[in-house]
């Protein structure tokens, strides 16, 4: 029993504990928040893979990174119409070692000249990156 829980001591000594990938994820969305809320577009979109293939799904169907930030940017053209923004319901699915699905809820609060209050529910596709957990894909309502 002593060498049983000696070898299992010193593999965790040797492995280095990773943070699970939920909280991973959690920290994408935290940051995207705060971005928005700084009313920084560009670093909100740090939260998407930036590809071609990277698509968000709205009213229509947009593909690549740079159509999605082109649509942000021009639907949220100050930190008025972007409001203060919250992820609220969120529950994060790991699918496999590379790919998690998050389902939830989002919320703006804005004045009423800036649009009013509004929002919806998202599914969320997340890819592990190099550069760690990325949107690929957006579904937004």
């Amino acid at each position: 029993m002593k060498t049983i829980s000696l070898i299992i001591l010193l593999t965790a000594i040797n492995f280095p504990v990773h943070a699970q990938p939920t909280s991973e994820i959690r920290k994408v969305l935290d940051a995207q928040v705060a971005a928005w809320n700084a009313g920084d577009v560009k670093m909100f979109m740090q939260g998407y893979n930036n590809s071609a293939a990277t698509t968000f799904v709205g009213k229509s169907i947009m593909k690549g990174y740079k159509e999605v930030l082109d649509n942000y940017l021009k639907r949220y053209p100050t930190k008025a119409a972007m409001g203060t923004l919250a992820f609220s319901d969120l529950e994060i699915t790991i699918l496999s070692e590379t790919h998690a699905s998050v389902v939830g809820k989002w919320n703006l609060v804005r004045s009423k000249e800036s649009g009013g209050d509004v929002g919806g529910i998202f599914t969320l596709l997340f890819e592990k990156t190099s550069g760690g957990w990325k949107i690929i894909l957006d579904h937004t309502s």
